[in-house]
């Protein structure tokens, strides 16, 4: 099962629900960005690379970078684009079918980029999809803002942006509460805080309680998890063939799928 927590937020739940009730008529566009400044105070990245090389995991992460870089690979923000291809994509059951992509170089003299093998520092996408619609990503890290983990989606009949729901003649601002899924009772009481008599449900956006729960339960059942082996190369492989892509300056490039997954 792949980790990927944006699967699980209020909003990515609120919109599968109602793509599966056909709310949004037929797909039109959809848009996808992870701003994450490599210098955030929340989350410096400069940091989060020095915790990872004193694992025995990191150096050996780190000892395949200087081997890339050697061969003259160089990678970009592009290579984990999973916080902003999943929520378009798991919403709208789609894959990419052809990227263009434009990457920008760091304009910082930190040493950051440099050090974790990384080409650009922003990169930005447009996917068509497989289902017809178009995809905008972006993946930026350098850049003048607190971060964000967001998307909208556009159809024919509504919309949704942000937490608001639209329609050509309605607006309907929604709560995080009524965009969730409900937890099974006693998987809500095991993640209970006491001291709120809340539910705690974790970080990125709450996603945690239910990442767990779902990789805990398909284990036990012995079923397929919701975020499977071939929702995790869509995911990814998005970002992979637009970095290559944006190392072209742009070309358009076609990016290869493995399938839906078997039906027994």
């Amino acid at each position: 099962m792949y980790g990927e927590t944006t699967y699980y937020r209020p909003e990515a739940m609120y919109c599968r629900r109602r793509a599966a009730e056909g709310a949004f008529g037929a797909f039109v566009h959809a848009e996808g960005e992870y701003f994450h400044p490599f210098d955030s105070p929340g989350c410096d990245l400069c940091q989060v690379l020095a915790a990872r090389r004193n694992s025995p995991a990191g150096r050996e992460h780190d000892r395949l970078i200087r081997d890339y870089e050697a061969r003259g690979i160089r990678g970009g923000p592009m290579h984990y684009p999973t916080h902003s291809t999943a929520g378009p994509m798991c919403v709208m059951r789609t894959h990419a079918v052809k990227v263009c992509a434009w990457g920008q170089r760091p304009h910082t003299t930190d040493p950051y980029f440099a050090e974790s093998g990384q080409h650009f520092s922003n990169e930005t996408a447009l996917f068509q999809m497989s289902n017809g619609a178009t995809m905008r990503i972006c993946e930026h890290r350098e850049i003048g803002h607190p971060g964000s983990e967001i998307f909208r989606i556009y159809g024919t009949k509504a919309s949704f942006s942000g937490r608001t729901w639209f329609t050509n003649s309605e607006r309907m601002e929604l709560k995080v509460e009524e965009m969730r899924d409900p937890l099974p009772p006693e998987v809500a009481a095991a993640w209970r805080d006491a001291r709120t008599n809340s539910v705690a449900y974790g970080g990125h956006g709450g996603s945690h309680a239910y990442l767990v729960h779902e990789f805990v339960d398909a284990v036990a059942s012995g079923r397929r998890p919701a975020i499977s082996v071939w929702d995790a190369v869509r995911y990814t492989a998005a970002g992979a063939v637009a970095h290559k892509s944006a190392l072209a300056d742009g070309e358009v490039l076609r990016v290869p799928d493995w399938g839906d997954p078997p039906t027994a």
